[in-house]
């Protein structure tokens, strides 16, 4: 097992209940986990734990063995907010992590141009990031995120502030880019259909911080979001979410 989670519960001080309930899932390596639910559910703390930037009120979370006590090199987190540095160009702020690790500069410019191109950005490398898109500049964050060649990559709800159109099209080169690199991904995200469409299983999180259910995706990549099979788990989560959220 590449993640374990084990009796994890979190509250904070200022609230009168407790975020998290008694959260164990394991995560094989290689898979791809999306955590949906309503809002206040949850779905960003238990990120936050497993990133290491919140400390459990109990429970453990395990990677390969090792308890995570904190953040860590073997985890990477890509949030919602690209956090690039605008004074850089696109290539300097996908190395940007690599020089941080001190790696010879040979090989940051390869790595860098690799997961360039593995999001079709090679032909914008030298551009200002005030000069991209909004959905160019999280496909920056992801090649950043990518060259860490970190065991775990933390995505916390990554497209949910690009328009329709645009997070489709980044759905769909995130899962051409996980079928080529079989990274073990945690992915938050609140759409339902998002997480159908990315996750070889879904975790939906109840209001009251527990595990209410975990769906096994039995569909073949890539997925169609008309496909009958697709429409019918689309329709049992959402209707789990939406009773939740009553």
């Amino acid at each position: 097992m590449a993640l374990i989670i084990k009796g994890l519960n979190k509250h904070f001080s200022n609230s009168e209940k407790a975020t998290l309930n008694n959260i164990n899932l394991e995560i094989k390596d290689g898979e791809f986990v999306c955590i949906t639910g309503a809002s206040g559910c949850g779905k960003s703390t238990l990120l936050n734990l497993v990133a290491g930037l919140e400390k459990p009120t109990g429970g453990a979370i395990f990677l390969d063995g090792n308890e995570v006590k904190g953040p860590g090199a073997d985890r990477t987190v890509m949030f919602q907010e690209h956090g690039l540095f605008p004074w850089l160009s696109v290539i300097e702020n996908v190395k940007f992590g690599m020089k941080l690790k001190g790696l010879p500069k040979d090989v940051q410019e390869k790595k860098a141009m690799y997961y360039l191109k593995m999001v079709n950005l090679e032909n914008y490398k030298d551009y200002p990031i005030h000069q991209i898109s909004g959905g160019m500049r999280q496909r920056t964050a992801l090649a950043r995120a990518l060259t860490m060649d970190s065991k775990v990559l933390l995505m916390d709800e990554p497209f949910s502030a690009l328009d329709k159109q645009t997070s489709n099209m980044l759905r769909e080169e995130l899962q051409k880019i996980w079928l080529e690199t079989k990274r073990t991904i945690l992915f938050i995200t609140h759409s339902v259909e998002e997480a159908v469409y990315l996750g070889d299983r879904v975790v939906v999180l109840s209001q009251t911080g527990h595990i209410l259910s975990i769906i096994k995706i039995d569909i073949e990549r890539p997925r169609h979001v008309y496909a009958p099979k697709f429409v019918e788990l689309r329709h049992q989560i959402l209707e789990e979410v939406r009773g939740e959220a009553v």
